[in-house]
């Protein structure tokens, strides 16, 4: 079976063909959309409203752990409201005139989603305040002497920003949004909900235990879930296998090193070097990146988010702290005077 399974890793995938996949799983409304049950409440709730009043909704910031949903819940709220949505990230906003020709572009009620929106430039961010809250910009044109200005009205809209770190957003621009969301993990029933319903997509035939087992490794991240099934898909097409099951899931993700508790190499790693090194900590999380090789950005939106919710990793006012919790899933044995 390791054999077919270095077959399964050789087979090239195309960006093409990952991105189809990855709009084919996204579902449509609000009702198909599975999980977040207070989020769509209420946003059901607002939507509703902004509709029967003929307006556009109030602007939504979403944030939360990367791969919980974020952009797909702002394709649904377009979709809801029955209107057009641009899509963009901010990065790639690098100029005034970026904003100006997406909002120029836009039409009533339409919705401008804004990815990583934490990372927009300050001059750009400034601009949208007023875009914001009384749709209009005020812009200058031309150079020297025959500069001037222009006040440019915008017809409403609603923004809807995305981040994984909204402590990066500066107040004035998190204050502006009237509907603040915070996208939480999902609980293992959802995640096999997801995963069975994207198996179908996938004409793929999984058992009720085999979507179960998939879901406890998924890191509460329908993103990793749909990544995992994948893979596992293709370990049970060479093995011959109708359906996928249990020992299926067991034998796939043991070979990607994804363990019982969803914990990758880097995880694990992670969880290690501190334990190896500074007796778990307390340990600054430079400290930490610079040991395992990693970004300290890429920690902290990718890693420790889950570390923490599982109880595996404390923040402290000293550092990063390993858990007694984390010690036992890694069979390592903990001296409590060390710690």
């Amino acid at each position: 079976m390791e054999q077919d399974f270095d077959d399964v890793l050789s087979n090239e995938v195309t960006d093409d063909q990952e991105g189809r996949d990855e709009v084919s799983l996204r579902p449509q409304t609000l009702a198909t959309y599975i999980g977040q049950a207070r989020i769509k409440h209420e946003l059901a709730v607002y939507i509703q409203a902004a509709k029967s009043r003929g307006e556009a909704l109030d602007h939504v910031l979403l944030y939360g752990p990367p791969g919980l949903g974020k952009t797909t819940l702002a394709m649904v709220i377009a979709n809801e409201m029955q209107v057009a949505i641009k899509t963009t990230s901010g990065p790639a906003i690098e100029k005034p005139g970026d904003l100006v020709a997406l909002l120029n572009d836009l039409k009533p009620g339409d919705v401008l989603f804004i990815d990583e929106i934490h990372r927009l430039p300050k001059v750009v961010e400034e601009m949208l305040y007023s875009a914001m809250e009384d749709f209009y910009i005020d812009i200058v044109v031309g150079e020297g002497p025959t500069a001037h200005p222009v006040h440019f009205p915008l017809p409403p809209f609603t923004l809807i920003g995305a981040t994984t770190r909204a402590g990066l957003l500066a107040a004035p621009l998190r204050d502006r949004f009237g509907i603040v969301a915070r996208m939480d993990y999902y609980t293992t029933t959802e995640l096999s909900q997801i995963i069975d319903r994207s198996a179908t997509i996938f004409n793929t035939k999984i058992q009720e235990d085999g979507a179960h087992e998939l879901a406890l490794r998924s890191r509460g991240t329908p993103r990793i879930a749909n990544r995992l099934l994948k893979r596992v898909r293709d370990f049970a097409q060479v093995g011959g296998q109708a359906a996928i099951d249990p020992a299926t899931v067991d034998r796939a993700l043991d070979l990607l090193a994804v363990d019982d508790q969803g914990l990758d190499e880097i995880d694990r790693k992670l969880l290690t070097t501190m334990i190896e090194h500074y007796h778990g900590g307390p340990v600054g999380i430079r400290t930490i990146a610079a040991n395992i090789g990693e970004e300290v950005n890429t920690i902290e939106e990718m890693y420790e988010p889950y570390l923490l919710q599982i109880g595996f990793l404390m923040r402290t006012p000293r550092g990063r702290v390993v858990t007694p919790a984390a010690y036992e899933h890694l069979k390592i044995p903990f001296d409590q005077e060390e710690n």
